[in-house]
């Protein structure tokens, strides 16, 4: 059975470079598994809020890429949308240990979307 478009949700995920990487390493199917020190995935539920991350934070720190996917909104529905700051920052927090079954929910593949080049060197602290 096919899903239909109101069956998958479009989120966003700002990423550096080796994230981004590793999601080329997938096939642009898969996010990689987080790091212990990262308990926490993070997508975003506008465009605007992933441009400002991968603009602000990831571009001068190495790069940032926007990724947009869809997801399964059965799936999704599982976790309360966050605010991060003001109603214009929302996000999901999905658990680490749910990264493998969100990548199972993600229909169709992953998506770079807009790309903002390194600003300083990432080897130096700012």
């Amino acid at each position: 059975m096919a899903l239909l478009d109101n069956d998958a949700a479009t989120l966003w995920r700002p990423v550096g470079p080796l994230e981004l990487e590793l999601i080329a390493a997938s096939g642009m199917r898969e996010f990689p598994p987080r790091l212990p020190e990262q308990p926490i995935f993070y997508p975003v539920l506008t465009e605007a809020y992933a441009v400002k991350i991968a603009r602000d934070w990831n571009g001068p720190r190495g790069g940032g890429f926007v990724t947009r996917f869809r997801i399964r909104r059965d799936f999704i529905a599982r976790y309360p949308a966050q605010t991060a700051g003001g109603r214009e920052y929302c996000e999901y927090w999905i658990p680490a240990a749910d990264l493998a079954p969100f990548n199972a929910a993600i229909v169709g593949m992953i998506e770079v979307t807009a790309e903002f080049p390194a600003t300083q060197d990432p080897t130096i602290d700012g």
